[in-house]
């Protein structure tokens, strides 16, 4: 009966196509790291996992993580897909943009009108990774140009016998959209940017930039000020302890370093410090293993303390 209550108003969410599918969150309540939820969407005759990620706004390798059954480009109509809108947030400050490249998310922390925005993003692909870096938005364009760096232009011609121009002027051959956000990091080679294309998001495709939906840059380019504070982190497993006592952990699949890695399933070891922590309170050990192991990019709840009569952890938020 409980599963039936909890499942009932989220097919009733997939089945009502007026609703808003932005992914906007009310801001966090003190010491919990967890929101939202992740509806179900009914698969309908024609549809395929990149159209319904478009619709969710979600990223199509999220989507396909959260639902390791599902056949991408013919989903059986009538099947249950899981819509992963649920997030344990970084272990950051909510203030700014802040990237995690596992997850492929952009979070727009709004502390004025109390919001967290979660955008589905393009990164850098193997070899061109994009960087972990403290920054700032140092630069704000409309219709901006693309200048390809040489080794782009030699890669094109090599690989491709494709003769990339020394730079391409804005309009829809673009590929960086109508909007471009540059960050101050190094030379200032990076931005976060649009996309003239209908595919590249939730995956590793671009030259180490940040791409997003043409909409999603758009909201994003009149929400932030120049200096606006950009942190992008590298996190492919993120742990809560929520007030109620639940333990939640998230795991993504680690991004590839190199070529060698690329198509094989990258393990990340349990933390030694949540592994004693969870033995020691007869918590769910082989639950949390089994996250890593599944990286279904969803919060999985291993275990909760207040049923073991367990003290929380220094920081409440926090294992």
């Amino acid at each position: 009966m409980k599963f039936a209550r909890k499942l009932i108003p989220m097919l009733f969410a997939s089945l009502v196509p007026t609703l808003s599918m932005a992914n906007d969150y009310v801001w966090p309540e003190a010491q919990t790291r967890l929101i939202g939820d992740n509806p179900v969407h009914i698969i309908k005759p024609g549809e395929h996992l990149e159209l319904i990620a478009k619709q969710y706004n979600v990223g199509f390798l999220a989507l396909m993580s959260a639902n390791p059954g599902a056949d991408p480009y013919l989903p059986k109509p009538g099947t249950f897909v899981t819509i992963p809108q649920q997030v344990i947030l970084p272990d950051v400050d909510y203030e700014g943009i802040v990237i995690n490249l596992a997850e492929l998310r952009l979070y727009y922390f709004d502390p004025e009108n109390q919001k967290v925005h979660i955008f589905p993003i393009g990164i850098g692909s193997v070899g061109r990774e994009t960087p972990i870096m403290k920054t700032k938005i140092s630069q704000k364009r409309e219709n901006p140009t693309w200048t390809p760096p040489a080794s782009l232009r030699k890669e094109y011609l090599e690989e491709r016998n494709i003769v990339l121009p020394d730079v391409v002027p804005a309009g829809p051959e673009n590929p960086l959209g109508t909007h471009a956000l540059r960050l101050a990091y190094g030379t200032g080679s990076y931005l976060i940017h649009g996309t003239n294309k209908d595919f590249g998001i939730g995956l590793r495709v671009s030259a180490g930039c940040i791409r997003m939906r043409p909409d999603d840059i758009v909201w994003l380019f009149d929400k932030v000020a120049l200096g606006e504070k950009v942190r992008i982190i590298n996190e492919p497993v993120k742990t809560t302890y929520e007030p109620d006592g639940s333990v939640f952990v998230e795991a993504h699949r680690p991004l590839s370093i190199d070529e060698s890695e690329v198509g094989k399933r990258v393990l990340t070891q349990p933390d030694p410090l949540i592994a004693h922590w969870l033995k020691s309170n007869q918590m769910n050990f082989s639950r949390y293993r089994a996250a890593l192991a599944v990286q279904s990019g969803v919060p999985i709840e291993v275990g909760n303390a207040f049923a073991q009569n367990t003290a929380a952890p220094e920081g409440a938020a926090e294992l």
